[in-house]
């Protein structure tokens, strides 16, 4: 399926790493609708296409996101109220709107591409939450965060209370959550919230040197089941869990063309050229999972 015009986002792939840029600058890339359905079908086109073996998400100018777009004044965040955007209605399931902004975090959350997040400015609100299913997050000196919600007299969305307590701990979580202050990139750094921090013009040369890691040295069907694996047996209630899909796994694996290329390369000292593909040939037990249903 080809991509829709892209009006909020730009996106391309070179050598193996997708780039997606948000990309409203006038406006710090403040997010909206457009955005919301936008990012669905980048995220849809970067696990069909095997090309792409990274995907990293920047904004444009010197932003990264402040958040949903408020041009609509205190009716913003209303699910009820005549906004124009007919795409709302797609959203309600009986008598709720889906959030919108855990659509995108959702749709991330299940990419089968590892998702490195180039933090070059603020980042507040939906800006600060769509970045906690990606895989790694580098930030610019200049970044700022903030998960603003209760002063905005809402509360937390895009799936964050799931996400956030996992990445840097109840307390701290109930701290920017319970305050919504904005806080600065070297307590997100000390937090865990990051990975690193790098002056503005090293932030994208950092992320790619990293993106490039992955993807020129490892099997894009091993880091999709690596990703997978991951991020939902964190969740997991005992270890047999992991253990069941672990023995599974590396059964499929170790029987793969990927594993014999993956050994013979390393004893012939050469680089790997894995053969199998995310498209075609993830293993039979994948998904191993029930996919719940929003209700």
């Amino acid at each position: 399926m080809a991509l829709p015009t892209l009006e909020t986002t730009q996106y391309s792939v070179d050598q193996g790493i997708a780039t997606i840029t948000l990309n409203r600058p006038d406006r710090l890339n403040a997010y909206n609708a457009q955005m919301r359905e936008e990012l669905l079908a980048l995220f849809d086109e970067t696990d069909a296409d095997d090309n792409v073996r990274v995907v990293v998400i920047t904004g444009a100018g010197r932003g990264f996101c402040a958040g949903a777009d408020l041009s609509s004044g205190g009716s913003t965040f209303d699910r009820k109220a005549d906004s124009g955007d007919l795409s709302r209605k797609s959203l309600k399931v009986g008598d709720v709107y889906r959030d919108g902004g855990g659509t995108n975090t959702l749709r991330i959350f299940e990419s089968l591409k590892p998702v490195i997040g180039a933090i070059n400015g603020p980042a507040v609100g939906i800006g600060a939450t769509m970045q906690l299913p990606m895989d790694i997050r580098m930030a610019s000196t200049k970044a700022k965060f903030g998960f603003v919600f209760a002063r905005r007299g809402i509360t937390p969305e895009a799936a964050s209370s799931w996400f956030l307590p996992r990445l840097v701990g109840m307390q701290t979580a109930m701290e920017w959550c319970m305050t919504g202050r904005v806080f600065g990139a070297e307590e997100a750094l000390d937090k865990g919230l990051v990975r690193s921090l790098h002056e503005p013009d090293d932030l994208l040369p950092a992320v790619y040197e990293l993106a490039r890691e992955i993807a020129e040295n490892t099997a894009p069907v091993s880091v999709a089941l690596t990703r997978q694996m991951m991020w939902r047996m964190s969740a997991a209630p005992h270890p047999m869990y992991a253990h069941r899909i672990d023995s599974r796994s590396i059964q499929a694996r170790g029987e793969s063309e990927d594993a014999k290329e993956g050994v013979n390369s390393f004893l012939e000292k050469r680089p790997a050229e894995f053969p199998n593909k995310v498209s075609t040939d993830m293993p039979a037990f994948f998904p191993w999972w029930d996919e719940p249903v929003f209700e």
